[in-house]
């Protein structure tokens, strides 16, 4: 199949349709069609290769093992990630075989502050629908951490939705089930169970035709709950701990994989650490009844502490407001501002790096224009 091909008007007919290609993806590759490149659907990166689905020469799909180095970026939220629709020259001749040669720009990006002390971002999955937050029901909800997760998946573009698996270890989920609604509003909120079926044709229902990220701690369930979506085993299944419900990582590598009813779904590794990157916006509508409040309060730069007239504080004294929710509030939006903070200091940094770099070099050319070589310099 000709690349050309690739952006006539039937982009549904495609091959590359089942993984989400479409008539704006299309439009995107135009402008490196007819050069011998094809469009391509990252489906597994790893050390510098990834694994990419190309449409191949009988109509059908090849997967290719391509290299990333032509897209290699040292801001780490630019490089090749799973889900990106990617530029590809299959030429086999290529030192090192067949190669991306651009990304897509991308319509959505899961984003976390990667595990380090650095301040930078990780992409954990790209032009992705619906992010999918698993939550293990056999320990104890930690709704903390689903509103870290939900701040994020808000901030990716994506539409969050949350997932309560092991329904069957759990006699009644009913109050489970309302405080994780009360910590996620505006999101579908669904009890799941991979062992009884619970809930799986309302979860298959949701994500077909689209992309899906699955994310969530080891040991929530993911694996398993790929298994059953697939109606394959797929993905390795590990036994959890039975003191804290957590599992070791069975997931090592963000796999792209087909749904049968149709779409597309990411699993990725269990994450211990889900450090907020950028998600003010996120933030805003995880908390939106707090935003709400804090309209009608007296002062606009109030920080809802002691400040008379405080609409927050008012309803954290009559109960319309929970303690808990306005102290994650102010946890997670003082780690986002630090974030942010860092984050400019580097940008800072690094265009400082750059102005002296930039000032040396033109030193250097001014040495050479005067005959002075930049080798040496007067001593006086």
């Amino acid at each position: 199949m000709s690349s050309s091909s690739l952006t006539a008007p039937s982009a549904s007919s495609h091959p590359l349709a089942s993984y989400g290609w479409d008539e704006e993806w299309a439009e995107r590759f135009a402008s490196h069609a007819g050069q011998g490149l094809l469009p391509g659907r990252i489906v597994r990166v790893d050390r510098g290769m990834c694994d990419v689905v190309v449409p191949g020469d009988a109509g059908g799909l090849v997967t290719l093992r391509a290299d990333t180095d032509p897209v290699h970026s040292p801001d780490p939220t630019r490089v090749a990630c799973t889900g990106d629709w990617a530029v590809v020259d299959p030429d086999p001749a290529q030192p090192k075989g067949p190669s991306v040669r651009a990304l897509l720009p991308r319509r959505t990006a899961f984003v976390r502050s990667a595990s380090s002390k650095r301040s930078e971002g990780q992409v954990l999955a790209a032009n992705i629908v619906h992010a999918v937050i698993a939550v293990s029901l056999a320990a104890e909800l930690d709704l903390g951490r689903l509103e870290r997760f939900l701040s994020l998946a808000w901030e990716s573009g994506a539409q969050p939705l949350v997932v309560l698996t092991k329904a069957d270890l759990v006699p009644d989920t009913t109050h489970l089930l309302a405080d994780a609604e009360a910590a996620a509003p505006g999101v579908q909120v669904l009890v799941a169970s991979a062992a009884t079926g619970e809930g799986l044709d309302v979860l298959g229902a949701v994500l077909a035709g689209g992309t899906a990220v699955l994310l969530g701690q080891s040991g929530a369930g993911k694996s398993t709950l790929t298994n059953a979506l697939l109606g394959r085993e797929v993905q390795e299944v590990q036994a959890t701990r039975d003191a804290d419900g957590k599992g070791r990582h069975t997931t090592t590598t963000r796999d792209l994989l087909p749904l049968p009813g149709g779409g597309v779904l990411i699993d990725t590794p269990g994450l211990r650490g889900v450090g907020l990157w950028d998600a003010e916006a996120g933030l805003t509508q995880v908390f939106s009844e707090i935003e709400e409040l804090a309209a009608d309060c007296r002062f606009q730069d109030c920080s809802h502490v002691s400040e008379p007239g405080c609409a927050v504080l008012a309803a954290l004294e009559d109960g319309r407001l929970q303690h808990r929710r306005l102290e994650s509030y102010r946890k997670l939006l003082r780690e986002n501002a630090w974030i942010a903070s860092r984050t400019d200091q580097r940008a800072r940094a690094e265009m400082r790096r750059v102005w002296k770099e930039r000032s040396a070099a033109g030193r250097e050319m001014y040495l050479r224009k005067r005959g002075g070589g930049g080798g040496h310099r007067r001593v006086y």
